[in-house]
């Protein structure tokens, strides 16, 4: 009886990591062995900077609301600190859209706070 080897789910795995490496720059788009490592190591920086993006955006919603509370003569950590005696319920996201993109919402926090 002759061996079988299954080549249906064979040619489906590598064709799936083929279609993954669609875009990369020389043979990492069309030999198997090479897409297959370029493939793992894009997985583990897609997995890694999904975490980051996360501390980055928190940087930048801080750098916001820093330059934003300096307007009105505080620190980032004085206006935080302020925000969170008074029980304002509104996190850093929310904060520095107000200091963006409304500044007298945003003073109207700062003139509570104070």
């Amino acid at each position: 009886m002759p061996r079988s080897v299954n080549s249906v789910a064979s040619r489906n795995r590598r064709k799936k990591i083929l279609k993954q490496a669609k875009g990369y720059f020389g043979r990492r788009k069309n030999v198997y062995t090479v897409a297959k490592n370029a493939v793992e190591k894009g997985m583990v920086y897609a997995y890694r900077d999904r975490k980051n993006k996360k501390r980055n955006f928190r940087s930048l919603w801080i750098q916001r609301i820093n330059a934003g509370a300096r307007q009105f003569g505080m620190s980032y950590s004085q206006f935080i600190g302020k925000v969170k005696a008074n029980n304002i319920e509104l996190n850093r996201k929310v904060l520095a859209d107000l200091a963006m993109n409304n500044p007298e919402a945003f003073k109207a926090i700062v003139d509570k706070v104070k």
